[in-house]
């Protein structure tokens, strides 16, 4: 990945996250429960943050250098699924799968693009985009795991 500039990085980031916040929000469309719908709903809700804090990063330079960067263990589920395509109707553990693998890829583009730059304050930017993504990858093997313990797997 190449870019020739750092806001060609910030607008690449920015499509990615846009296009997270239309997957989850058609997931929260079509998902017949009510508990696993608002969850697909916030999880759209955090991606659109994620766009604003990336859209606004001048502006919200003091909320960046305020946040907490902590370790999110990970589960490494997602390590072990294979790549998959959204279509309507897929059985829930298949959107768990693939969400599970979108949020990995969204980790890593996170820890890359930390390379693209030598600004520590864009360093910072992506180090907590990344955190935010580990968590959300964190949240989902979760739900993963207890669905296929409910469905004695």
């Amino acid at each position: 990945m190449n870019f020739e500039s750092i806001e060609a990085v910030l607008q690449f980031a920015i499509e990615k996250e846009e296009e997270a916040v239309a997957f989850y929000t058609e997931v929260a469309q079509q998902e017949p429960f009510a508990g696993a719908r608002e969850t697909f709903e916030e999880f759209a809700e955090q991606e659109r943050k994620h766009a604003a804090l990336l859209r606004d990063f001048e502006s919200n330079k003091e909320k960046i250098e305020g946040y907490k960067l902590k370790w999110i263990p990970d589960m490494k589920r997602s390590d072990y699924m294979v790549d998959m395509e959204y279509e309507k109707g897929m059985h829930y553990a298949d959107i768990l799968r693939l969400a599970m693998k979108r949020e990995e890829k969204a980790l890593a583009l996170y820890n890359e693009l930390q390379s693209k730059t030598d600004q520590e304050e864009y360093i910072r930017l992506f180090k907590v985009l990344a955190q935010e993504e580990a968590k959300h990858k964190q949240f989902l093997e979760g739900m993963y795991d207890d669905y296929m313990a409910e469905m004695g797997d």
